[in-house]
């Protein structure tokens, strides 16, 4: 029933179970477009073979935009189902790479929902040559306008003050302009958490200027890697919540693809929620930057009695059982 797939390829790896199903499909007749990115660094090499074992299968492989790296985490399969065509689309925070995801944390959303099908088309398009002036509906996408979007998220959540709460769960924050605007929303009384796994550029706790700020990074046996941001007051009263591959960093923002989806379900949203709610936990092993500049380990002496991972691991397995 599939007609056509379309892929972004970030890390295809090694030995990549879904490269070889990409090349199977498009041996049995479905239309198979590939975005391969040369330029990921440490498997420039490992992707321009799979580039060139997928050509000559017949898939359709695309290198990008010039001058912009295609870091973008999207599937978009086209199937004829029983009442008609219809769009099924993936957007995650992880690279399709079977290795990484077994040591990798990250979240990915699969749906229906047309409004974002047809946003991921118009993507698809955009990157494949076939259109050029894009404006998305669901999706936000850099580096058209996905700045410009977490800023004026960021300056709505001003207008509440010590009601309005963000938390961004990121590999880095280091962009200048993004780190400012949670300055000013950290002084008109925004309660921020910054979950960060790696580089982090922002103050916290400095007085007049971040004291609203809290940044606190996870260790573990899984390598940190979801991007998850959520807005207490996104969309009107209601909690916003936004996953996807850009981390807050001048070259995300402004030299990739990269793409945030909104995730609107409430099952999904609660989700993610109880997904923070692990990593924010009083009780479990952290580190926490201090207004100096210095990572503090905190929480139990042993790891195994205030592992988040471990928790979050059996939560979701428990989940998968019931």
């Amino acid at each position: 029933k599939v007609q056509s797939i379309k892929m972004t390829l970030y890390r295809a790896g090694g030995d990549s179970p879904i490269a070889r199903s990409l090349m199977r499909a498009a041996e049995r007749g479905v239309q198979v477009a590939v975005l391969v990115e040369l330029k990921a660094r440490f498997d420039e090499a490992t992707n321009v073979g799979w580039a060139k074992a997928l050509e000559r299968s017949g898939v359709h492989v695309v290198y990008g935009l010039v001058g912009l790296k295609t870091h973008a985490k999207c599937v978009l399969v086209v199937r004829n189902d029983d009442d008609g065509l219809r769009r099924y689309c993936h957007i995650g925070t992880g690279n399709y790479n079977s290795k990484t995801a077994r040591t990798y944390e990250d979240v990915g959303f699969l749906t229906c929902d047309p409004s974002v099908g047809a946003d991921v088309t118009s993507l698809f398009n955009h990157l494949t040559g076939y259109s050029r002036a894009v404006e998305f509906q669901s999706l936000l996408v850099a580096p058209n306008d996905l700045r410009s979007q977490l800023l004026d998220l960021i300056e709505h959540e001003k207008q509440f003050g010590a009601q309005g709460r963000i938390l961004a769960k990121l590999n880095s924050i280091a962009d200048e302009e993004m780190i400012e605007a949670l300055y000013d929303a950290s002084n008109a009384g925004v309660q921020i958490d910054l979950l960060i796994r790696g580089l982090c550029c922002l103050s916290p706790g400095v007085p007049g200027m971040s004291e609203n700020i809290r940044v606190r990074s996870i260790l573990g046996r899984y390598l940190e890697h979801s991007r998850i941001v959520r807005f207490e007051h996104g969309e009107g009263d209601s909690p916003l919540f936004l996953i996807g591959s850009a981390d807050w960093m001048g070259r995300n923002l402004d030299r990739r693809i990269e793409v945030l989806v909104p995730v609107v379900h409430p099952k999904h949203r609660d989700w993610l929620d109880s997904v923070i709610e692990f990593d924010l936990a009083d009780d479990i092993v952290r580190h926490e930057l201090a207004s100096d500049g210095l990572w503090h380990r905190l929480g139990p002496a042993a790891f195994d009695d205030g592992d988040a991972q471990g928790r979050l691991y059996h939560w979701v397995a428990e989940r998968q059982k019931a």
